[in-house]
């Protein structure tokens, strides 16, 4: 495929969103930015939601990491369906009951303003490394297939990504992201669907041999018992399950959707519906890496030594440009609900947590959205520069390191929460703070050396669980005596 080609889907493509921006964010306020004016319809947040949850990383990575993982990611997937219906049964109720703009306003409520700030605070920073590792994956296979042999530098590519996503999202927000998550959506699993489709096709399989193929493959294996292994499934299980708690039940990006239905009912079938949709999707991308690995064994194509580049290279070099296609599409459209989302969720936590601009009523709503502007262009800007800079430190160890370290953050979220919800007691707030950062460094230095202290176990994504427990803990010591 050629370079021209394959930006001239991309532009296609993007063309498509703004007319779909246009149409919504006509007449937008700050309350449809931030909740769409609390009149989204729950099944087309429920069907948006997929390409949000799922990000160009899993295009792009879930593939390829049956080589290494099996099917194990399945009991991953398995404990997330376990989290969305604690999050539909327990924290929905919460939020709809206090009228939440921003999730992290319980933990004011609750605990006070420290302890609010350390929430809003742990989840703007791990929002902005991670929405900066997702988008960097993303333009670093559009570098390297179009923009490279234009001659055009890497800053300039990020810059033309950023700037559409910060167009179409700062008038309309939540509002426009709802119902362009639904487009990407659409898109995304024709992607994944008509790939699993035409690499069949090229190995002369049939449905039913495909279904064949899959279960006997060497990567089918989904339970694994040993403890020490990464992929034990009672890790895994639990691991998805408090995943997707905290990165979904305690992320405002997630949340924001949510609390733009119409009522808690609504939002409730949303999240229930999407967590069953979501199971058969995963399913699907491991299927698709059973067939790529099937596909370049066959035709006796060298895999590439890094798996993240084993769908593009298949799809661009090796398939035909309808495949090409197909896949540059899929992947913009797993991308950019990732991007999006991230952009607006940032610029609503910062708005509501840290400025408190929905307590500013000696404001009007034009001085409130100018604030909300200038919030909105400096997170595009500091995405802007953290992708750069990812690409600068030039070691994909590293930048993955710096993904896992945005991951610990959620921990602190997930003590804090479980503290507030199922304990009565309360904290001194000022050293709240101090727990949150000690937790996660106690967990970083922990998981770099367990294999010396623990007897060779290996942590997975059940550091999570740990790092909650530490932050639990801390707060247990905080306690305030009670007045007699």
């Amino acid at each position: 495929m050629s370079a021209n080609f394959i930006f001239g889907c991309v532009a296609a493509y993007s063309i498509l969103l703004f007319v779909i921006t246009w149409l919504t964010s006509r007449n937008s306020t700050n309350q449809s930015y931030f909740l769409g004016n609390k009149s989204s319809p729950w099944y087309i947040i429920a069907y948006g939601m997929i390409g949000a949850s799922l990000s160009g990383v899993t295009f792009i990575s879930v593939p390829g990491w049956v080589n290494q993982t099996q099917f194990s990611y399945l009991m991953v997937v398995f404990g997330y369906l376990a989290g969305y219906i604690v999050i539909a049964t327990v924290l929905l109720p919460l939020y709809y009951r206090l009228n939440l703009t921003s999730i992290y306003s319980f933990l004011e409520q609750r605990f006070g303003f420290w302890s609010y700030q350390s929430g809003a605070s742990f989840f703007i920073i791990s929002r902005v490394i991670g929405a900066s590792f997702r988008m960097f994956l993303v333009v670093s296979v559009l570098q390297h297939f179009v923009f490279n042999q234009w001659g055009v530098p890497f800053y300039a590519t990020v810059l033309i990504f950023i700037a559409l996503i910060l167009l179409y999202t700062f008038e309309g927000g939540i509002k426009t992201i709802i119902w362009t998550d639904t487009l990407q959506t659409t898109f995304m699993l024709l992607g994944v669907g008509i790939s699993v489709y035409i690499i069949s096709k090229e190995l002369g399989y049939s449905f039913g041999d495909l279904i064949t193929t899959i279960k006997k493959s060497d990567f089918s294996q989904v339970i694994f018992t040993d403890v020490n292994d990464k992929r034990f499934f009672v890790k895994q299980f639990l691991s998805g399950m408090f995943i997707t708690i905290t990165m979904t039940g305690l992320d405002q990006e997630m949340m924001q959707k949510n609390l733009s239905c119409r009522s808690l009912k609504d939002a409730q079938k949303n999240m229930i519906s999407f967590s069953l949709v979501l199971v058969l999707i995963n399913l699907l991308f491991l299927s698709l890496g059973v067939v790529l690995y099937q596909y370049a064994q066959q035709k006796g194509i060298t895999l590439p030594s890094n798996s993240d580049e084993l769908f593009p290279t298949l799809a661009i070099k090796y398939l035909g440009n309808f495949a090409g296609i197909v896949f540059i599409i899929g992947l913009i459209s797993a991308a950019y609900p990732s991007a999006d989302g991230a952009l607006t969720s940032l610029t609503t936590s910062f708005c509501v947590d840290i400025l408190g601009l929905n307590k500013k009523t000696e404001y009007d709503e034009k001085k409130k959205k100018r604030i909300r502007y200038i919030v909105h262009f400096s997170f595009a800007f500091l995405l802007f520069m953290v992708i750069v800079l990812f690409n600068n430190i030039n070691d994909q160890a590293v930048v993955g390191k710096l993904f896992t370290v945005a991951g610990y953050t959620y921990g602190p979220l997930l003590g804090l929460y479980a503290f507030g919800l199922f304990t009565k007691s309360d904290v001194k707030d000022k050293w709240v703070p101090l727990v949150c950062i000690l937790s996660p460094i106690i967990c970083y230095v922990l998981n770099d050396h367990s294999v010396q202290w623990l007897n060779g176990y290996k942590f997975g994504f059940e550091l999570l669980i740990l790092n909650g427990i530490i932050t639990f803990i801390g707060l247990l010591l905080l306690r305030k005596a009670r007045v007699s």
